[in-house]
């Protein structure tokens, strides 16, 4: 643990051990406003600090879920000094980018509150424990979400994390390479109802650039799985490319045909380019319900992944884009510097101390 922490951490432990020990409390916060998810560094620091023999203090000021403001104390911690010192480098990094994408989460899903989300992070994370972090954030502002009649997010794409959402393994079906394997979307989908006859089916259908065909082959291959509402497409075409189809002008044809007014709202090229531009827009995804419904399957659904934000989401809610469900691991906070946690001393054997600027986080009397 000492090899992680930074150095000078250390060298106050053994300062403060040679020169007497005192009792502490560190205030922590986050310079932007996030929704509080501290439980897996809480469940951290209190498994140190028993394999250490000492008490640790702690008074949850914003409990799991909840808002916190830019500057406020998320939570106090309160115990020995030389027990602490060290673990404050690894508080922060179990503390920032947790609270960051629980409040990336919780805004995703009250954006499409009728839609739910699944969470595909794992691909993006840095390792084991970034993944559990992400998959507990996410799982965090969905139920601050849901709180508010939003359906959030219902599952994830890994066995590992999927106990977070209640669920005993991952959701998920088939990846574009299974596609390459079977040569052509059908077969892909062909040899999965094979291999998994009892489960529901999702195909990926933009690997040959063909949405619109592939996804009405697949259809009409399994019409008692569209029929019953257990086939879904799921549209993921890059941004190299539109939809098969469409182009800028038929992409503003989709809208003006669905949500007129929805063109007339956008206020940035990024909003612009998820209305009516390349990937999966909501021209795209009108469109692909669309062909569906005119082929007779009303009942196929649509799931869409590829950079679904909070700010594509609430493009997608104006646009009313026909989605059933949102793949996204993009609630992986965008900027890593506004993840970043801060602690800092408040106390020192109960006297009220800290550094000039910070007096805002003194401990209010209880």
């Amino acid at each position: 643990m000492s090899a992680r922490t930074d150095s000078y951490f250390n060298r106050t432990k053994a300062i403060v051990a040679a020169h007497g020990d005192c009792r502490v409390t560190y205030a922590v916060f986050l310079r932007r406003p996030v929704v509080s998810a501290p439980r897996l560094m809480l469940d951290w620091v209190r498994a140190v600090m028993a394999r250490r023999g000492a008490a640790v203090e702690i008074q949850l000021m914003h409990e799991e879920g909840a808002w916190v403001g830019a500057g406020d104390p998320i939570l106090y911690l309160t115990g020995s000094f030389t027990a602490l010192a060290d673990l404050e480098t690894l508080i922060l990094q179990k503390l920032g980018a947790a609270c960051v994408a629980a409040h990336n989460a919780y805004q995703m899903s009250l954006e499409l509150p009728a839609v739910p989300f699944l969470a595909m992070d794992a691909r993006h994370c840095a390792g084991a424990e970034m993944q559990e972090l992400m998959a507990y954030a996410a799982s965090v502002g969905s139920r601050a979400a849901q709180r508010e009649g939003a359906k959030g997010f219902t599952g994830c794409a890994s066995d590992a994390t999927a106990h977070w959402f209640g669920a005993a393994r991952g959701m998920g079906t088939m990846p574009h390479a299974l596609i390459g394997y079977a040569g052509s979307t059908v077969r892909a989908a062909e040899m999965f109802r094979d291999t998994y006859p009892d489960d529901d089916l999702t195909v990926l259908t933009d690997y040959f650039g063909a949405e619109v065909t592939d996804g009405l082959a697949v259809c009409r291959r399994f019409p008692d799985l569209a029929a019953a509402g257990r086939l879904s497409v799921r549209l993921d075409t890059h941004g190299g490319r539109f939809l098969e189809g469409l182009d800028p002008g038929l992409s503003y044809d989709a809208l003006e045909r669905h949500v007129p007014g929805a063109i007339r709202r956008y206020r940035s090229d990024t909003e612009l380019r998820y209305l009516v531009g390349t990937g999966v827009s909501a021209a795209a995804i009108w469109r692909m319900r669309e062909a569906l419904d005119e082929a007779g399957f009303p009942k196929v659904r649509i799931i869409a992944s590829s950079g679904f934000s909070v700010n594509k989401c609430r493009v997608m809610a104006e646009a009313k884009a026909p989605l059933d469900v949102v793949g996204t691991g993009s609630f992986i906070p965008d900027s890593w510097g506004e993840t970043y946690a801060t602690a800092d001393i408040v106390a020192y054997d109960g006297v009220p101390r800290v550094k000039v600027g910070r007096e805002f986080l003194l401990r209010p009397p209880r």
